[in-house]
């Protein structure tokens, strides 16, 4: 797995090329921690990522941290097996794992 972060403005796109599970979801954190403290909209683009677990949902899902109460997290090119995981997961807890806020160029579960 590995990372390639690009910056437009306020606005921040990392693109993840590999599947996400528990062993890449501390660098993923880290990138993400990395970023300058004016970015203001995350977006994770996942077009190469085939596979993701339940350690995606920590990653898309996770409190914003204290010193970036701000800034909101999206998520594009998602492939049909993440996709199928925020679905399944948003008709189980539509709370915890709303996906209004978070796709950007996907509907929302029919």
């Amino acid at each position: 797995m590995n990372t390639n972060t690009t910056l437009n403005g306020t606005t921040a796109t990392i693109t993840v090329r590999g599947d996400i599970d528990f062993d890449t979801l501390p660098p993923l954190h880290a990138a993400a921690d990395a970023l300058p403290a004016h970015v203001t909209g995350l977006q994770w683009n996942l077009n190469h990522t085939l596979f993701m677990d339940v350690a995606g949902l920590h990653l898309l899902f996770a409190p914003t941290p204290p010193d970036r109460p701000d800034r909101r997290i999206t998520v594009t090119g998602l492939r049909p097996q993440p996709l199928r995981l925020l679905r399944l997961a948003a008709e189980t807890n539509p709370a915890a794992f709303s996906l209004d806020r978070l796709l950007c160029d996907v509907r929302a579960p029919l």
